[in-house]
């Protein structure tokens, strides 16, 4: 009967049922959760000392974790109650660097604090402008993430970015993840089958030992416990930096709609409610601003798990406490987060293109669900060529001659265009341009 409740969100399943279910989450996303941290350290223009390097690893670890435990688990109106694992957000990446580079790493955290608030206080309201929001803007968002995420796919099943990207030893270890996911899935029975990137994580790990790419750390200098530090750096508040966060908080917005849209209608079979909107979106803010607090940036929903959702099928919520509870462990044990950072760029990015090919796929399902109506097409094909267009690496001088707010929120940013473009066209085409003559 527990097997059975894994796709019942609310059913009863044990931590040991739960356990390998939630591991598979926590190996898809661990590495990415520390990337962030491990890039606007060292961009900062005066690299961050070591240990406080690593005190901010640990610390997005906890922030992670306490974060899918309040989405899993709602506490007054934050959280949804869905199936969702949160962690460090890429969306802010290249204007973190810019503050970063102006105004230093406290700089960094004052504006995630202040942008967490707001998004925070955006989220408590979207009862009141959650209905712009159509199902064809969420549809054509959900694509649109589905298709930005497909090149970081490409990056790490390539090798990540060592000097040999592209090397045949990368290669054949990402095939040979993908194809064990891919073997599983038709070969094992029942249940069994939800745990295929597990699986896939384990043969890709085992090869990799084999053509002697893993890096172990150097245990001895690693202590076993240690707690997380409370604001290891002092914020220091600017305007600019804060109206230029809170700019890209509200396309970190966008793209949790987006999210919260694909695990309702790919996990949950269902549209998403105005609570758990609002709820999804006030831990991003407020889960952001607490981690601001920990030195940490913006956490958001992270969409590869939504993809290892959809295709798994599991939606238990105890799934995802098991994996937050786990996230929040590393974040005390240090080891334990060493050994998940062993894993190799080529595995994980054979992972990826597994579950990010579901959040593809779950934006087609729920265009189709919207309707093929002539606005429709219009809306979703229009947003979807220029969020493509746009932000092709061959094609970026065409924002060379906007303002540089403007080139950070966009230029690289499919989701962002993709948002804008199909709220623009949903608000101003006719509902019923079929009939008009």
């Amino acid at each position: 009967m527990q097997e059975n409740n894994l796709t019942n969100l609310t059913g009863k399943v044990n931590v040991f049922r739960a356990f390998p279910h939630a591991l598979q989450h926590i190996l898809a996303m661990f590495a990415t959760n520390l990337v962030p941290i491990l890039t606007i350290a060292s961009i900062t223009g005066q690299k961050l000392p070591d240990d406080l390097t690593l005190a901010l690893s640990q610390n997005a670890m906890l922030i992670a974790g306490i974060a899918t435990l309040i989405q899993s688990t709602p506490i007054w109106k934050l959280g949804s109650g869905l199936p969702i694992v949160m962690g460090m957000s890429f969306t802010f990446m290249i204007t973190l660097i810019s503050i970063a580079l102006s105004y230093g790493y406290s700089g960094v955290v004052g504006a995630v604090i202040i942008g967490g608030l707001f998004e925070g206080l955006l989220g408590l309201t979207a009862r009141y402008w959650k209905r712009i929001i159509t199902p064809i803007v969420s549809a054509t968002v959900v694509t649109g993430i589905g298709l930005s995420l497909l090149g970081t796919a490409t990056r790490s099943f390539g090798g990540g970015y060592a000097e040999d990207f592209g090397a045949i030893h990368y290669l054949v270890i990402g095939l040979l993840t993908i194809a064990t996911c891919i073997i599983w899935q038709i070969f094992a029975k029942g249940t069994k089958k939800q745990l295929s990137i597990l699986i896939g994580l384990a043969v890709g790990y085992i090869a990799s030992l084999f053509f002697g790419i893993i890096v172990f750390p150097d245990f001895s200098n690693v202590r076993i416990f240690s707690l997380p530090k409370f604001m290891p750096v002092m914020p220091e508040f600017h305007i600019d930096a804060i109206l230029s966060i809170c700019v890209i908080y509200l396309v970190s917005a966008t793209e949790t709609l987006g999210d919260v849209s694909a695990i309702s209608s790919g996990g949950l079979h269902r549209s998403a409610t105005s609570e758990e909107i609002s709820g999804a979106l006030t831990i991003d803010g407020f889960g952001s601003m607490l981690g601001g607090l920990f030195g940490v940036p913006p956490v958001t929903s992270y969409s590869e798990n939504i993809g290892l959702t959809i295709m798994t099928g599991v939606t238990n919520r105890n799934v995802y406490r098991v994996a937050a509870g786990t996230l929040i462990l590393c974040a005390f044990f240090p080891p334990i987060g060493y050994f998940f950072r062993t894993i190799p760029a080529p595995v994980i990015g054979g992972v990826l293109l597994v579950v990010f090919g579901q959040i593809l796929v779950s934006g087609f399902q729920m265009i189709s669900n919207a309707g093929f109506t002539t606005r429709n097409k219009l809306i979703a094909s229009l947003s979807l060529a220029i969020g493509i267009g746009f932000t092709e690496a061959t094609e970026g001088g065409i924002w060379s001659k906007m303002p540089p707010i403007i080139q950070s929120i966009f230029s690289q940013n499919i989701v962002a265009i993709v948002f804008v473009i199909s709220l623009f066209l949903s608000l101003v085409l006719p509902r019923k341009m079929d009939l008009v003559q």
